[in-house]
């Protein structure tokens, strides 16, 4: 049988390999592929086997062998191979999920088909590479309806592939997306399809200088950060408006304050959007916690401005009550907009993990307060009734106070000092919540922290292309970031009432004369100082020993003169002879134990003909 590597040069000379955008299988023939992957992964793992074991790049399981099948297993749709795999590989942890007598095997079925994948990209074709990865396809689903349109790359990131997404390839893909050399291509559809950029050369300045550029995450992350850091200024700024205006008659509105309202209507317009298109193009799947921080945010933003205008509409003492409201809900803002500082910087390493950390130990913390919840209810009841029975009840919020304060470690016992029954039932909510639920607490919280830990790399780095991939996959074709989405408003209409190509001009025309600095910034630094396209500037920050292990001169080097006149030298023994000695690392022992058997039957084979020839 041909191996992996060969099996994909072969499929060059098929139509499909050919040209891989110019081949769209229906979504039928996409679940036919998927469904004999299945079949084909059933019959590899019959029977559980360990994750270990699987992901191992010595695994006895997955070997060239059998990823040679699983490319010869998808005929001419090899560009969608790696997406059915990763199709597979859901639907194998869905029944996993719903099937827990035989979890063990299908989660061992849905690794294998993650690897697979990661297998079948890293023996591609560096030039059907990116393709194979941002090629997005349609199946149908078990409802008969046609799934959104999704690549590998997404469908990783939804699903969580770790194995996938840390690999190289994945992450060069990540990072063409993250620095612009992959972009989106809109049809008529509000489907995206992504495509090589056409800044690509060393065209000089004016070449680069594109509207389309704010539109590469890259970019769009420096942009935020900026723009976030300002609003922070100028929220602190509004904050110290009851500080700096004592006077209860004063009513209006603050310089700092206008602008931090124009600012939170723009950010808002902007999460709504992000929101809807989301819901609409990609998938609910796809909102994250930090999208309903920044509704948050939005709606205390939008309840202290209306506050705020009632405060100065109204006269009398409500003015000054309205007023006091208003900023008692830009106080409940602070901690959540310092909060989101966090995905702002995570490109960051260090802010990445510890940020997945924290997120991992809040999805761990829902068991918590889950069964929180339902012995709070019950104590709830036992206090109230208990308070009741005397004919002193007191109001249910006073009983939850006391609850809560328990919990935060401040107990008031003198509360049930006057009834036996309540106080003992107070104790036994202090056991309850200090003693057994906040240990289990931490438990989960340990338990999830080394999770992290553990794989913190590819934790990561999956991260990082959730975050790449996040900002460029609901359609926008004309990219206006907050706080200028306010005048995309005014430009918005236009499209409904002019021709595409006109519409496209009176933004070109608008986003070009509004953001021409950060633009003229862009391009100077992608046509003179990027390092990927620079090689004064690559050499400048690079080391000089990097990038030259397969080089001769590297392998073999030789003195210099005045050294080699003097009779040294480096390599007496060449370099193929020194690594002629060197195990084979790319199979496990016993692939060379069971090949080293097998070249020992085939000599006891030819041996037997001779002895039997000789006789003869």
């Amino acid at each position: 049988m041909m191996d992996a590597s060969g099996l994909l040069a072969h499929s060059d000379d098929h139509a499909s390999m050919m040209s891989v955008q110019s081949i769209h299988p229906n979504p039928d023939t996409m679940s036919k592929l998927v469904r004999r992957l299945k079949a084909l992964t059933l019959a590899l793992l019959p029977v559980e086997v360990s994750p270990d074991r699987l992901e191992d790049p010595t695994s006895r399981v997955i070997t060239h062998q059998v990823v040679s099948s699983y490319i010869a297993a998808a005929g001419d749709l090899i560009e969608a191979l790696p997406y059915c795999l990763l199709r597979a590989r859901k639907e194998f942890m869905w029944e996993a999920g719903h099937n827990p007598a035989d979890y063990g095997e299908n989660l061992g079925r849905a690794i294998a088909c993650e690897v697979l994948a990661r297998r079948v990209i890293h023996l591609a074709p560096p030039d059907k590479m990116h393709a194979m990865m941002s090629s997005r396809f349609r199946h149908r689903e078990v409802d008969g309806d046609e799934s959104e349109r999704l690549s590998a790359i997404e469908i990783a990131i939804d699903s969580h592939c770790t194995i996938f997404l840390s690999s190289s390839e994945a992450q060069d893909v990540v990072n063409d997306l993250w620095c612009g050399r992959l972009v989106q291509k809109h049809d008529t559809e509000h489907g995206i399809e992504f495509v090589p950029s056409k800044h690509e050369g060393y065209d000089g300045f004016w070449s680069h200088l594109s509207t389309s550029r704010l539109s590469v995450p890259r970019y769009q992350n420096i942009f935020r950060i900026i723009v976030w850091l300002l609003f922070l200024f100028i929220y602190s700024q509004a904050v110290r408006e009851p500080l700096d205006k004592i006077d209860p008659n004063y009513t209006d509105f603050d310089k700092w304050e206008v602008v931090m309202y124009v600012m939170g209507l723009a950010f808002a317009f902007e999460d709504i959007q992000k929101i809807l298109k989301l819901l609409i193009f990609v998938s609910w799947r796809a909102i994250g916690f930090w999208n309903i921080v920044s509704l948050c945010i939005d709606a205390l933003l939008m309840t202290a401005f209306c506050l705020r205008v009632a405060g100065i509409s109204s006269s009398g003492p409500g003015n000054y009550n309205l007023r006091l409201k208003s900023f008692q809900c830009l106080s409940f803002v602070a901690p959540l907009i310092w909060m989101k500082v966090i995905p702002i910087f995570d490109g960051y390493k260090f802010v990445g993990t510890m940020q997945i950390c924290i997120a991992r130990m809040l999805q761990e913390s829902g068991i918590f307060f889950c069964l929180l919840a339902l012995l709070g209810v019950g104590f709830l009841q036992g206090l109230y009734a208990l308070d009741a029975a005397d004919g002193q009840g007191d109001r249910p919020a006073e009983v939850v106070h006391v609850l809560i304060q328990a919990l935060l470690q401040a107990p008031n016992y003198d509360r049930f000092e006057i009834s036996t029954a309540g106080l003992i039932l107070f104790y036994l909510w202090n056991v309850a919540t200090v003693v057994i639920l906040l240990n289990i607490l931490i438990s989960l919280f340990s338990s999830a922290y080394d999770d992290v830990v553990e794989d913190a790399a590819a934790e990561y780095l999956a991260y990082f292309a959730d975050k790449a991939v996040g900002m460029i996959r609901a359609p926008d074709q004309f990219l206006y970031p907050a706080p200028f989405n306010l005048i995309e408003i005014v430009v918005g209409p236009f499209e409904y009432v002019v021709h595409p190509r006109t519409y496209a001009t009176i933004n070109k025309y608008v986003m070009g004369t509004i953001f021409f600095i950060p633009l003229a910034v862009i391009a100077l630094y992608e046509a003179e100082l990027d390092p990927s396209k620079n090689k004064w500037v690559k050499n400048w920050l690079s080391h000089s020993d990097q990038g030259f292990e397969d080089d001769p001169e590297a392998q073999d080097p030789e003195p210099d003169d005045e050294d080699a006149a003097n009779g040294l030298r480096i390599s007496r023994v060449p370099f193929k002879e020194l690594i002629s000695v060197f195990p084979d690392t790319t199979q496990s022992s016993e692939a060379v134990i069971l090949g080293e058997v097998r070249d020992l039957k085939n000599q006891i084979e030819e041996l037997k003909k001779l002895l039997l020839e000789k006789n003869r």
